[in-house]
């Protein structure tokens, strides 16, 4: 009975996920072109704001446990796990305040209505994983816009989403790059759960009452080690909590 409904309701979900996409897209270049920065960003959040609620048309839920006092006033680098593209909404929304910007694969800065935009204009950095001298370039750059704007970061070291809540190893040059061009910023590490399972039957139909659990452990400074220890200790710290 679940799996009948889930077609109908997928529809819908995917006519009011597209609508958002093409409604907010216009809207992010204009509050980017009269309101700058704090407008485009006003207008990203609540962008993702309408994603949630159009998942919530399939019964998704979403938990975010966060018993730690995460500083607004300094860079913030949020490391965690990828199991799908819906990790994504939840940690802008929840998250707003830190000004989180992500650690994208260069394919997404084009093609998708608000999304793309966003990638390109909200300062996230978009990387070339074939690349990886100018892939690192491009981290170290990122590092420097984000110690001058005091904004956060968001990376996934996985590189890619598990389809099965399975983790990957993570890579972790891109994350040792940032810990050493932010040595005043402390690492938040987050677990992901249940999010792959959005995806069990494929793009359709998803699959229906999901509770997507968002985990944020205890922040730690990153010049309390040295960059490559501290990497696989967050690593550890995420994979110690996956279902």
């Amino acid at each position: 009975m679940k799996r009948f409904f889930s077609y109908p309701l997928s529809v819908i979900f995917y006519f009011f996920f597209f609508l958002s996409m093409l409604i907010f897209h216009p809207i992010q270049w204009i509050c980017l072109k009269i309101g700058g920065y704090q407008a485009h960003k006003k207008s990203v959040d609540i962008f993702n704001w309408f994603l949630l609620r159009s998942l919530n048309i399939l019964g998704t839920t979403f938990t975010i446990e966060n018993d730690h006092d995460i500083p607004v006033d300094k860079t913030c680098i949020f490391v965690s796990n990828h199991q799908g593209m819906y990790d994504i909404p939840p940690i802008i929304w929840y998250f707003r305040k830190h000004h989180p910007k992500f650690v994208s694969k260069k394919e997404l800065g084009h093609g998708i209505p608000s999304i793309s935009f966003n990638l390109r204009h909200g300062g996230s950095v978009l990387i070339d994983r074939k690349n990886r001298r100018e892939s690192l370039l491009k981290m170290s750059q990122f590092g420097d816009y984000l110690k001058e704007t005091k904004r956060s970061a968001v990376i996934f070291p996985e590189g890619t989403r598990s389809r099965t809540g399975e983790p990957k190893e993570f890579r972790k040059n891109g994350l040792m790059m940032l810990f050493k061009k932010l040595p005043d910023a402390v690492v938040v590490p987050i677990t992901i759960n249940n999010s792959w399972k959005l995806f069990k039957h494929g793009n359709y139909p998803i699959d229906l009452g999901v509770n997507v659990k968002l985990k944020t452990h205890k922040p730690i400074p990153v010049n309390s080690e040295d960059p490559e220890s501290l990497a696989a200790k967050v690593e550890r710290i995420i994979i110690a909590d996956i279902i």
